[in-house]
């Protein structure tokens, strides 16, 4: 008869080992569910357990300690319990010589911060350059947070300069920080540059950073600004330009107080506070020019090289183009793939509309040789395509070549319209960013439906969703909104005082700066009210701009 094996008998000893935890998995095991119900004492009563029991602590004990501590430290009821045990568990990890992690130095920073105490939330940070251990952007945000609540301006802009060499962007929560502090400590040109880059990081901003804003303009003493005439407006105008519109960068302009307002902006652009006219803010000369060189530079390592290069010489010599058309996405838009359906007629229709929307001005269609042999080679279409060559419309990829590169760079070369409703996902990640890249695609991509064969086509905005310096000096600042209709959408006005600000005279805006009230200086807006000025613009080609 067989001996019974292990695994058959339910009283063997080696069976009843397995089935016990190892202590420190279990500890580890119950730790997670204190983290998980948020139970500080409960993980406490452990931690002093496990040193009775000797039992050995490892990273993964002590960060989820330490994490407990650091979240229990803004409670007001267990705050000294927290700072008391969170800094014991630090201190134990450090004797045992157990190298921290990221997370657990953020955790001890947390800590610091609770307490007070920046400047060893700051410590604690640079001490993970011994472990080669890269910090990230909330391993630095208690010693910023920190000092930027004391009003250590000096140590929270040193905290900013660690952030910068680190590589890491600064993103709305510490931008705020830092443009409050500099606002509440009179650093005026430490304002204008942190509303710049609050601008550069961000589409629109919170109701929290709004009243920073609405604070620091409407400051008594805030009458920043006076050197401002020292700009004349045409280096102004030409900052504007080469930066893609959108901002001038020169510093604060003009002089006197600021007027605020909260109001709402016309479909067309229009401000319906003071009356000015935001701008369609395009990437900038220099981003422009880095772009190109990109998309080329990347074409070239999976298109052949000699055929690209054609491209780029043949593009020079003919730049005149205010549109670059996607022939083969609208062709194919809605078509039968299996049967290779191409719709000339629709790609026919969308060159006419460019062509009367940029002032009689022939598009540039890109389209692949391949198609259009097929699409002379049938008589219902050869017509339209000899037309399209005779008129210098159509650009003839080479075999084996991807259309897309073709048509990407000529829209970034040539600075104008892309009809495609590609949404080029492919290429963001390679290029630029992904906020670069959105930013060029909102300012220069033209999209397009056909319904029951009706072309419509959805052009880029008039103007753009950011935070605006214009060349008078002004602002205006989006604030994020509930609603999907831009129009709808709350902004900041910040201007300085003018002419029809003065009650003997009159406004020559309709319903300008004289028919809105001012935010107090208790920061109430007395009207909201919108322009009935309903015109509209069409964005094309920055003519005026540098090569």
């Amino acid at each position: 008869m067989a001996t019974p094996s292990h695994h058959q008998n339910p009283t063997n000893p080696t069976r009843k080992k397995k089935t016990l935890k190892n202590p420190v998995a279990n500890f580890l095991y119950e730790l997670h569910s204190c983290s998980k119900s948020k139970d500080l004492k409960a993980a406490i009563s452990l931690y002093e357990s496990a040193i009775s029991n000797e039992t050995r602590l490892n990273q993964d004990h002590f960060n989820t300690l330490l994490y407990l501590c650091s979240t229990f430290a803004t409670d007001p009821y267990s705050k000294d319990l927290a700072l008391q045990y969170g800094f014991r568990v630090s201190d134990h990890m450090m004797s045992l010589n157990i190298r921290p992690n990221e997370a657990s130095v953020t955790a001890i920073a947390r800590l610091a911060e609770a307490k007070g105490d920046g400047d060893y939330a700051f410590e604690i940070v640079k001490t993970l350059g011994d472990y080669q251990v890269p910090p990230r952007l909330r391993t630095y945000e208690p010693a910023l947070f920190c000092f930027c609540q004391k009003l250590e301006a000096d140590k929270a802009y040193e905290v900013e300069e660690d952030i910068n060499i680190m590589g890491l962007s600064l993103e709305e929560p510490q931008i705020a920080a830092l443009l409050k502090l500099s606002a509440d400590t009179g650093r005026e040109e430490r304002v204008y540059n942190y509303l710049h880059k609050l601008r550069r990081s961000v589409r629109w901003i919170s109701d929290e950073t709004g009243k920073i804003l609405e604070d620091w303009f409407l400051c008594k003493t805030c009458e920043i600004g006076s050197e401002g005439a020292k700009y004349d407006v045409d280096s102004v105008k030409e900052a504007i330009l080469m930066n893609g519109g959108g901002w001038h960068g020169l510093g604060w302009i003009g002089e006197g107080k600021w007027v605020v307002r909260k109001g709402n902006v016309e479909s067309n652009g229009r401000c319906c506070s003071c009356g000015e006219q935001l701008d369609c803010v395009d990437i900038g000369d220099v981003e422009t020019e880095k772009f190109a060189l990109s998309v080329a530079g990347l074409a070239m390592e999976r298109e052949v090289k000699a055929n690209f290069r054609e491209f780029q010489d043949w593009l020079e010599k003919n730049a005149n183009y205010e549109a670059i058309v996607d022939g083969a996405n609208i062709g194919l838009y809605q078509q039968n793939f299996a049967d290779g359906g191409f719709s000339v007629i629709q790609l026919d229709a969308v060159v006419k509309e460019m062509y009367t929307r940029t002032g009689n001005k022939w598009p540039l269609v890109i389209l692949h040789n391949k198609r259009v042999r097929a699409l002379l080679e049938n008589p219902s279409s050869r017509k339209m395509v000899e037309e399209w060559m005779a008129n210098g419309i159509l650009y003839t990829t080479p075999h084996g070549a991807n259309d897309d590169w073709y048509w990407l760079y000529a829209a970034v070369k040539l600075r104008c319209l892309l009809v495609t409703n590609d949404e080029m996902r492919d290429h963001i990640f390679e290029l630029l960013g992904n906020s670069f890249f959105l930013k060029w695609k909102e300012r220069h991509q033209v999209r397009y439906t056909f319904l029951k064969g009706t072309l419509k086509l959805q052009m880029p905005l008039t103007y753009s969703i950011f935070i605006q310096e214009s060349e008078k000096g002004s602002w205006h600042v989006p604030i994020v909104g509930n609603s999907d209709e831009e129009t709808s959408r709350t902004w900041l006005c910040i201007t300085r005082p003018g002419a029809c600000e003065d009650g003997s005279k009159t406004c020559e805006i309709d319903n300008g700066p004289c028919c809105k009230s001012p935010i107090s200086e208790e920061g109430e807006n007395r009207s909201h009210e919108k322009s009935d000025d309903k015109s509209t613009s069409m964005t094309g080609k920055r003519k005026d701009r540098s090569p």
